[in-house]
């Protein structure tokens, strides 16, 4: 599928990185992969779906993404990227439809990217371009802060005319949610304006006695700016004011980021789908399955609380990490177990079971002193080690069963975390 949507090709460099940070596996970068072969879309052409050949070329995976990366950088009148035929959301697919719409949320998305493919730069040693690509990052960053903020939320994109998506000043989509979260979620964390962004979020989509983290309030209509084919949704269906789970993960992530245990347990416990069909009356209203995630749940009357596009979400995969790596804190990274927890206060702590290679690791984290984060202390099979990624050294051979960990919580969190486990520069360590 040859498109104009703006951010599928970020994607590439993203998910390598992600990966190569989380198995310590570099070598994949110079994988030889081929290019497919395929004519341009023309002028008229919004998009084209047919096979495309392999190419006569072929190029290392670091290339592909850098070049992924390059073409997925592009600049309007407010410094920010374009909207494209949409961008993650693609139903917003008219917001900049004639060339010049510009998307926040691709903003702070290729931040977090730049900032993993400067990373990969790294580890390639090549030094030039991993100033470059933070530098334009950074730019890309003061683009935003210096355009896209509302007074206590950021806006989400602004039309090919320039007038506004997701402001406090429209009747229709005065927020949406993935602007503040990946406000957070790139790293690149304003701490004052995230929290006040987050908790803006939170007042305007988090329905607690419905169990609803919507997408974006008040749903499209009528609007005189056609935002695209989300309208075709009737309001509260969908991405056009309901439940998208995909985004409502990324509320939960940015909490966890943030330090805000709470905030991120609340928000999962929202969006598990078992929760939503405890009584006959839940089964009734929700109306699919309990064991998998819901693409997205309805907040229109008559049908508040019904689940759509069960079996096909990439929201099970980011609901996961919100549930074990940012709350648990259970996280893989270059290969080693990295515990960090940020768990409600109100926790006693858990118990958890892993597999790590060929080992079987019980982990116990205790929270006596109501803290929720910060590792004080941790021990493998009785000996103390140092709280930082777990390396499970030989064990004893007369010790059978699961390797034992121990972790105490109670010391001041280090600085914010991003997805791929990079402190944040930019904000100072919190409790």
């Amino acid at each position: 599928m040859r498109t104009r949507c703006s951010d599928d090709m970020a994607w590439l460099p993203f998910v390598t990185a992600e990966y190569v940070h989380a198995t310590g596996d570099a070598t994949i970068l110079s994988e030889k992969v081929p290019f497919l072969s395929g004519a341009p879309l023309g002028p008229d052409e919004h998009d084209r779906y047919e096979k495309f050949e392999l190419g006569a070329s072929a190029s290392s995976l670091f290339e592909h993404c850098r070049r992924a990366l390059e073409r997925a950088s592009t600049s309007g009148a407010h410094g920010l990227p374009l909207m494209g035929d949409g961008d993650w959301n693609d139903g917003m697919n008219r917001v900049g439809a004639k060339g010049s719409g510009e998307s926040v949320w691709l903003g702070w998305f290729l931040i977090a990217t730049m900032s993993r493919f400067a990373s990969l730069c790294d580890l390639t040693r090549d030094a030039d371009q991993a100033i470059r690509w933070r530098s334009r990052g950074g730019a890309l960053r003061s683009a935003i802060m210096n355009s896209a903020w509302d007074g206590a939320w950021y806006v989400r994109a602004f039309h090919d005319d320039g007038s506004i998506v997701g402001s406090s000043s429209r009747r229709e989509c005065r927020i949406d949610s993935i602007a503040q979260s990946w406000s957070v979620l790139c790293g690149a964390v304003d701490e004052g304006r995230a929290k006040v962004a987050l908790r803006s979020a939170v007042e305007q989509l988090v329905l607690e006695p419905e169990r609803l983290v919507l997408l974006l309030t008040p749903p499209f209509d009528s609007t005189r700016h056609d935002p695209g084919y989300i309208r075709a949704y009737p309001p509260g269906v969908r991405e056009n004011g309901g439940q998208y789970t995909h985004a409502a993960a990324w509320l939960g992530l940015a909490h966890a980021t943030l330090g805000d245990g709470q905030g991120a347990e609340r928000i999962f416990r929202l969006l598990n789908p078992i929760r939503r069909t405890l009584t006959r009356q839940d089964v009734t209203r929700y109306r699919i399955e309990p064991y998998v995630v819901a693409g997205d749940v309805y907040s229109a009357p008559p049908h508040v609380g019904r689940g759509g596009w069960s079996w096909y979400t990439g929201s099970a995969a980011w609901l996961y990490r919100l549930g074990v790596e940012a709350i648990l804190g259970l996280v893989l990274e270059r290969g080693l177990l990295r515990i960090d927890p940020c768990i409600p206060p109100a926790w006693h702590g858990f118990e958890s079971w892993l597999r790590i290679g060929e080992e079987t690791v019980h982990v116990v984290v205790e929270n006596p002193d109501g803290s929720g984060a910060g590792v004080a202390s941790l021990t493998i099979d009785g000996v103390r080690s140092e709280p930082q990624s777990i390396r499970l050294g030989p064990r004893d051979s007369a010790r059978g069963g699961p390797r034992e960990v121990r972790v105490r919580l109670g010391m001041p969190r280090p600085a914010a975390r991003t997805l791929a486990g990079k402190p944040n520069a930019r904000r100072s360590a919190q409790s």
